[in-house]
């Protein structure tokens, strides 16, 4: 299992980044993207204190990647804002999807996808178009555990199947009781509509960790 989008109390989760890691290895967790909330206000900030994290695979069985999740970006920004991400040491670079639960601008789908970068979060309604676009710029569109935010799932599988792109199941951890394990993840991508192996696949298929390791 790998989590590529959690938070901690550099923006608004609960944990600080020890105990999010501390628990995630405890339930099986192999990897682990930091993913705070940032804009152009705080992403140095924030990356300059969550990359320390990367401490902890000294200590422990964990793979820490320290990244960003770029939220409520203009779409007309969002493409600048990655790159200076990349700049600032991110090497997991989300950015908060089209959903359906929060006023997330029109745009932003295609703007993340446009500019590359790793995860698009919960992207709710998006089109066949722009998940065709995702496979082409090897974007990873999300199917979140996250309540509220899931309830687009199956159609983020439908058209993330329809066009061949990547898929990666993740918490969106704001909380303890957030995490999950891989049996969970895995039936997480099953009621999204995916047959028991294409689930197990994307739950326990680590490639995206080397590609996100090459970049």
């Amino acid at each position: 299992m790998i989590d590529l989008h959690t938070h901690t109390t550099f923006s608004d989760g609960e944990l600080i980044p020890s105990e999010l890691v501390r628990r995630a290895e405890v339930l099986g967790c192999t990897a682990i993207g930091i993913t705070d909330h940032v804009d152009y206000t705080n992403i140095e900030h924030v990356l300059s204190c969550v990359a320390k994290a990367e401490y902890m695979e000294d200590v422990m069985d964990i793979k820490v990647l320290p990244g960003v999740e770029l939220t409520h970006v203009h779409p007309a920004r969002i493409a600048p804002l990655a790159e200076l991400a990349r700049k600032l040491g991110a090497k997991v670079i989300v950015v908060h999807g089209e959903t359906p639960v929060e006023p997330v601008r029109p745009g932003t789908n295609r703007a993340a996808i446009e500019a590359r970068v790793d995860i698009l979060a919960h992207p709710g309604f998006i089109t066949l178009e722009e998940a065709e676009l995702a496979r082409e710029n090897g974007v990873c569109l999300e199917i979140t555990a996250r309540s509220g935010h899931n309830i687009t799932n199956g159609h983020v599988v439908r058209m993330a199947s329809l066009a061949k792109a990547k898929m990666v199941v993740d918490t969106d951890t704001h909380a303890p009781e957030n995490l999950i394990d891989s049996k969970r993840a895995v039936e997480i991508a099953m009621g999204a509509g995916l047959n028991p192996n294409e689930a197990k696949r994307i739950v326990l298929d680590h490639a995206i960790i080397k590609e996100l390791l090459k970049r």
